[in-house]
């Protein structure tokens, strides 16, 4: 993988209306016809519309991807002669680490990668996608990359406009002090101005413009730039992106999510909803923050720019109330502890450890009555907070009949910064539930077999054989309801050629920090350019093809057969109690001369340093 030979950036947000005031502040416009809110019984009509035109670009890029992976005994024309295979992309939580760990596994998958389409590597999947999920630190990295108009890796991190980690989001100007007021100063200005409109405010509105101004190519952060943007964008009309899905998770005043009773939420370019049974409803995107009542506007006008670009990115990063829950078994004490606990307390009591959406726009919808549907105020948060760090919830609705979904594990469940698997076990709990709404997610063992049997150490396929799977579906479903999950291919981050088990928190990285990163994280796809394995993207076309093949009762060939004896959970458990010790934890480098600067941070350092981070970002909220 070589970034070297580009020059000229691409990257550039196209000139579009945005908020209606040309800033922050959301404004009046006209309202459309009808109500603002649907049932959650089927796809949007536009997003339906945009996956079939979708399929009509990502099926040949899926042809001439398979035709590269060497498949034996398959005509990828034939077989994709009349039907259509879709692919969806999903991204891990875990601050910049998953951003970057992230970023080269997109950048494998990309075919604008330079060598990303040479034999062994992976580049084209991207264009074969039809959906692309993120939460948290994963949806940092797309909305880098949707929002600077469907850009790549390699044209982000060769950019001096945006991704400039070096400095802090908190000092961004390093010892240019003047420089780092003036950055806060707009962002406060920007804050004040939504609030004196009379909007509620939450320090997630900071954190939003702030990672505007590290990730959007535009003046200022582009405050009035708003996520429904991306739908005038040329290359989202022209289908030649997957359709972008941000996750966020609902919650009640005075509750603590958890995987089995939170409401997932899901924000695209064209609404925002869950299809949980709590919610069980969307409402348009581009109207948030109008005031309505059971979807329909009360005073015959609508608001438009609530959904900011930098705010939606940062409803789905809201880690702050994750300090409230941990800071008494840190063990961090003295000046530091105090003054933390006394911002996070008042912090806490407003309630603005989470994102404000004010009004609530599916207050008092007729489909339901609840806590969330009585409540004037919708509150967001963190969408990893429910311990489903994969944003897969969207992904196994049986409304948009995935096949396979590529879920990229980078959370830090471990002493040392790895995953453990534990967002996949959350999300096949979850179905059994009061959440689940006859959704069904394929089995998966628990975290102690996914590390001792290295199903984080290498790719591991789940959900393989879809008889096994009928066990999990509802008896009050008829047979016709009976939709089959799409095949898991599970790859966490592991070392490869980098020791990329930052912290979550680790809040600058130096320019050989992220090379390193992205870099590691394309060994992770491609199995180190299939040097662990040459037999690995002909598996995945296996992998692929599957439901495909189930649909037709064909059954898999030689190779294929081969390959899921080699990468499908065989159901095999070995839930002994894990050696912290052992290369599961503390993996040695296998790919030769790369030397890395990324150490292993201890709890301890870890929050200490996420104190300091929340300590300036709540001392701006409170003294603004």
């Amino acid at each position: 993988m070589h970034f070297s030979h580009i020059l000229p950036l691409l990257l550039a947000v196209p000139a579009l209306a945005g908020s209606p005031t040309g800033g922050y502040t959301p404004g009046q416009v006209d309202c459309p016809d009808g109500s603002l809110v649907r049932p959650a019984d089927s796809l949007n009509p536009k997003e339906a519309d945009f996956v079939q035109k979708r399929h009509e670009v990502a099926r040949p890029a899926l042809i001439d991807w398979l035709n590269r992976a060497n498949l034996s005994d398959f005509s990828a024309d034939q077989f994709l002669s009349n039907s259509t295979i879709p692919i969806a992309i999903a991204f891990s939580g875990g601050g910049y680490r998953a951003m970057l760990a992230g970023a080269g596994e997109f950048s494998a998958l990309d075919n604008r990668t330079a060598n990303s389409t040479n034999q062994h590597h992976m580049g084209g999947l991207v264009q074969a996608a039809t959906y692309f999920a993120g939460l948290s630190g994963g949806n940092w990295l797309l909305g880098s990359i949707v929002m600077n108009n469907f850009t790549s890796i390699p044209e982000l991190q060769g950019s001096s406009d945006v991704w400039d980690l070096s400095h802090s989001i908190l000092n961004p100007g390093g010892i240019n002090v003047f420089s780092t007021a003036s950055y806060w100063d707009d962002i406060a200005d920007d804050v004040k101005s939504k609030k004196k409109a009379g909007f509620n405010t939450s320090i997630t509105d900071i954190w939003g413009r702030a990672l505007s101004h590290q990730f959007f190519n535009l003046s200022n952060g582009g405050p009035a730039l708003t996520f429904d943007d991306v739908v005038n964008y040329d290359v989202f009309q022209n289908h030649e992106m997957p359709f972008p899905i941000v996750v966020s998770d609902g919650r009640a005043p005075g509750t603590t999510v958890i995987s089995t009773n939170s409401t997932v939420f899901e924000l695209t370019p064209y609404e925002l909803g869950s299809w949980d049974p709590t919610i069980y409803a969307f409402t348009q995107i581009k109207y948030l923050g109008t005031q309505v009542q059971n979807g329909k506007p009360v005073n015959g006008t609508c608001i438009a720019g609530f959904d900011n670009a930098g705010f939606t990115i940062g409803t789905s990063s809201t880690l702050f109330n994750q300090f409230i829950l941990q800071i008494n078994s840190t063990g961090v004490s003295g000046v530091v502890y105090d003054l933390a606990t006394d911002i996070l307390d008042d912090i806490g009591k407003k309630s603005d450890d989470i994102a404000i959406y004010d009004p609530n726009p599916f207050f008092k919808v007729d489909t339901v009555t609840n806590g969330i549907t009585t409540n004037s105020v919708l509150n967001l948060v963190d969408g990893g907070e429910d311990n489903e760090n994969i944003p897969l919830v969207p992904l196994i609705q049986p409304e948009r009949k995935l096949d396979v979904v590529f879920a990229f594990d980078n959370s830090a469940d471990t002493t040392y910064n790895w995953p453990n698997g534990s967002s996949l076990v959350a999300s096949f709990q979850r179905q059994f539930g009061n959440e689940s709404n006859n959704t069904i997610f394929p089995y998966v063992p628990d975290t102690n077999t996914f590390i001792n049997n290295g199903y984080t150490k290498r790719p591991t396929f789940f959900g393989c054989n879809a008889t096994n799977l009928t066990s999990l579906f509802n008896d009050s479903q008829s047979t016709q309801d009976h939709f089959v999950p799409p095949l898991i291919i599970y790859i966490a981050n592991f070392a490869h050629s980098y020791f990329s088990n930052t912290s979550t928190f680790k809040m600058s990285y130096e320019t050989d920090e992220v090379a390193g990163m992205i870099e590691n994280g394309y060994n992770v796809v491609t199995q180190q350019n299939g040097t662990i394995d040459s037999d690995w993207p002909a598996c995945v076309g296996c992998a692929i093809i599957k439901r495909e093949l189930d649909r037709r009762g064909q059954s898999p060939t030689d190779q294929c057969q081969q390959c899921f004896d080699k990468y499908c959970w065989d159901s095999a458990v070995d839930n002994q109690a894990v050696n912290i010790s052992g290369e599961n934890f503390a993996p040695t480098l296998s790919v030769a001369n790369h030397t890395s600067s990324a150490s292993v941070a201890t709890a301890g350092s870890v929050f200490t340093t996420s104190l300091y981070v929340i300590c300036a970002v709540g001392a701006l909220f409170l003294f603004a």
